[in-house]
């Protein structure tokens, strides 16, 4: 499998190139489709297809790309699209920032905790885990960060895009209760 990521960073497209391997995206984010690729839409498996739906407000449904040729993907709103490989370890991304993943990974959901429901109305984030990689997306350009051991910062929640699923976190509400009302940035994580 090969891809490339064109119109970077305002208005990013995903060309994976298949060689009969296969890539799972979210709902509505197929462009088009190029050569002897075929179409399936697919839960992962009911129960997990159901665990996003009902806990992570998710669709129950990915869409499985699986042949030879090539699969155009878009994000649902512009910006740019990073790849992020995982080797057995895990990554949380936000449910607005995933685009599609291959490889033998676990898509499931991330606990964000009860402060989640007040940000966004949502309690959990996506959690992928195992052998593969996950492209993701953001609106604009995106800042990667290194954390060194024990460093913070803080990010407003509609701002984060993913983070490795090691990582502790916490959501809180940001400055007093004036901030909070009336400064726009509410809960951060």
């Amino acid at each position: 499998m090969k891809y490339e990521i064109l119109n970077r960073p305002a208005f990013s497209v995903l060309k994976i190139e298949l060689d009969g391997d296969s890539v799972f995206s979210e709902p509505g984010a197929m462009m088009f489709i190029a050569g002897e690729i075929g179409v399936e839409t697919t839960t992962g498996g009911i129960f997990k297809g159901l665990k996003r739906k009902i806990l992570g407000g998710e669709s129950l449904f990915l869409n499985k790309f699986e042949g030879i040729g090539e699969v155009w993907l878009a994000p649902k709103i512009p910006g740019d699209i990073r790849y992020l490989e995982l080797k057995g370890d895990s990554v949380i991304v936000q449910d607005s920032s995933y685009l599609a993943h291959h490889g033998d990974l676990d898509y499931s959901v991330a606990w964000k905790g009860l402060r989640g429901l007040l940000a966004e109305g949502e309690l959990f984030w996506i959690k992928l885990e195992g052998e593969g990689g996950v492209w993701v997306n953001s609106y604009g350009g995106m800042l990667e960060m290194e954390l060194r051991h024990g460093e913070e910062i803080i990010v407003d929640n509609f701002h984060f895009v993913a983070m490795d699923g090691e990582m502790d976190y916490s959501i809180e509400k940001f400055g007093g209760l004036k901030s909070f009302l009336f400064g726009g940035e509410g809960i951060v994580a």
